[in-house]
């Protein structure tokens, strides 16, 4: 029996020595290098450049100093590096696993324009901006009462301002101290206008006179009204402009009412505040807040701040917590929809310092 077993276990030994595990350790070593070919723009394929900007479905930013282009949409693929150009504009068209498919022009000449597919590692598509490392203090002016600053350039004058989750945004909505607007059954609709009715006497109820276009068409949509102020809210615009604005009326009155506010109006019952947050035409949004004069049928303004970095969601969702804590849902600068894509939304809570006004 002794020799049998000796046997066995040089048999075992064999074995082991025998194991195929180490070649395919050895083969794992083995570097295998693809050389990469040198390309140009010229190995692009050329493209009509984009002529109308709402035809693209998407914008593409990165804040990369470099960029690589590839041919494919294959990481293996022969790519091209550049430098980023804050002047170029990488318009997005399709999405792929990794890459983004781009329409780009060439030193900005639309009649040299490529398709390039770009690494989503390196590029934001305009749907998935969002507020992370933006700086949202910064303003380009502001007013207080009737001191216009056009030299501060942060909110940190006047108060704070911080992104918040959505939790915190609906919980505060809960406790909202502005009042809500509400139909007046009195006010009807009657042709192409607004019309008071009384028992049994009817007053149009007339667009502002100061407000004129060239061939003079506005149009008007009830909102509702202020039952702390008694007044009836209307939404104007021009076919003329893509401003909005909401106007006030005492339909009681003949007197004119000057009130107006850029954005759709939280009210302040006690402190005959109306405020109002939206986005601004040019750059950013507007944050303003005015104080109702009865008497002399007018407003005083308190406070504006055009804000830079982000735009108004929702007007209608903004409200107020407490009279000096502020809340609205918005948008990063750029941000923009795409088919299929919405927009990231994101929320703020302003809160003005005491005793500001």
């Amino acid at each position: 029996m002794k020799p049998l077993y000796q046997f066995f276990i040089s048999s075992t030994v064999v074995l082991m020595g025998c194991n195929p595990q180490n070649k395919t350790s050895e083969t794992h070593n083995v570097k295998t290098e693809v050389s990469q070919k040198t390309i140009t723009f010229a190995d692009f394929k050329k493209i009509k450049g984009v002529d109308n900007v709402q035809e693209v479905p998407f914008e593409l930013s990165t804040k990369l100093d470099s960029v690589q282009f590839f041919i494919s949409p294959n990481k293996d693929a022969a790519h091209l590096k550049i430098a980023y150009n804050k002047f170029d504009n990488y318009y997005g068209f399709e999405e792929f696993d990794d890459f983004y498919s781009i329409h780009y022009s060439i030193n900005n000449n639309i009649s040299n324009s490529i398709e390039a597919f770009v690494l989503k590692s390196e590029f934001t598509a305009s749907f998935d901006l969002t507020l992370k490392g933006v700086d949202l203090y910064q303003i380009r002016s502001s007013t207080l009462k009737k001191s216009q600053d056009l030299k501060n350039k942060s909110f940190s004058k006047y108060g704070t301002i911080n992104e918040i989750s959505e939790q915190e945004f609906i919980t505060a909505s809960k406790n909202r101290i502005d009042e809500i607007l509400v139909k007046n059954p009195q006010i009807k609709l009657k042709g192409e206008n607004w019309i008071y009715t009384d028992t049994s006497k009817e007053t149009v109820i007339t667009q502002h006179e100061n407000v004129s276009t060239e061939d003079g068409t506005l149009s008007n949509e009830y909102i509702g009204q202020s039952p702390y102020l008694h007044l009836e809210v209307f939404k104007e615009n021009s076919v003329e402009t893509i401003d909005t604005y909401y106007s006030f009326y005492n339909v009681k009155s003949t007197a004119d009412f000057a009130l107006f506010t850029g954005g759709y109006p939280q009210i302040l019952p006690g402190k005959n505040w109306i405020s109002s947050i939206s986005s601004n035409s040019d750059v950013g949004s507007n944050f303003e807040i005015n104080k109702y004069l009865e008497q002399a049928h007018n407003q005083e303004n308190l406070l504006y701040v055009n804000f830079t970095n982000f735009k108004i969601a929702n007007e209608t969702k903004a409200f107020w917590k407490d009279d000096k804590t502020f809340y609205a849902e918005v948008y990063p600068i750029n941000s923009a929809a795409a088919p299929g894509k919405k927009q990231k939304t994101a929320f703020i809570k302003i809160q003005l310092k005491d005793n500001l006004f």
